[in-house]
């Protein structure tokens, strides 16, 4: 089975996040709905086999949310993202949990945590 859950994030102007997801963090759009030309977007992003929705629409969730991604090399996908642009990256970190994280802070203020198992664990 795979991923059973789904995460949701508010982004408040799907101009500035999109961009955002796509370019610089290396989602792929799955679809995207909009009942009419103005009205708030709901979007599909997948990155690695890892799905999320974006919303506009203030009532599905607030601002300031989190996602806690585990991925295979964090070290790899954080020079990745450095070399795209990524300026609101924390640095790689070993955690006393035996993982190994940096957190990405989106356009709306939500946080996205990347984790991988730290090399001293593996």
């Amino acid at each position: 089975m795979g991923q059973t859950v789904i995460p949701q994030l508010r982004m408040t102007v799907a101009e500035r996040s999109l961009p955002f997801y796509v370019e610089i963090l290396g989602f792929t759009v799955d679809w995207k709905h909009q009942f009419e030309p103005g009205f708030p977007l709901f979007v599909q992003l997948t990155r690695d086999g890892q799905t999320i929705f974006l919303t506009e629409h203030a009532g599905d969730c607030q601002v300031g949310g989190a996602v806690y991604f585990v991925i295979n090399d964090v070290d790899a996908y954080y020079r990745d993202l450095l070399a795209r642009g990524c300026r609101s990256a924390t640095n790689p970190e070993n955690t006393s949990w035996g993982t190994r994280e940096f957190v990405v802070t989106d356009p709306d203020g939500n946080r996205l945590r990347w984790a991988s198992q730290s090399q001293s664990q593996a």
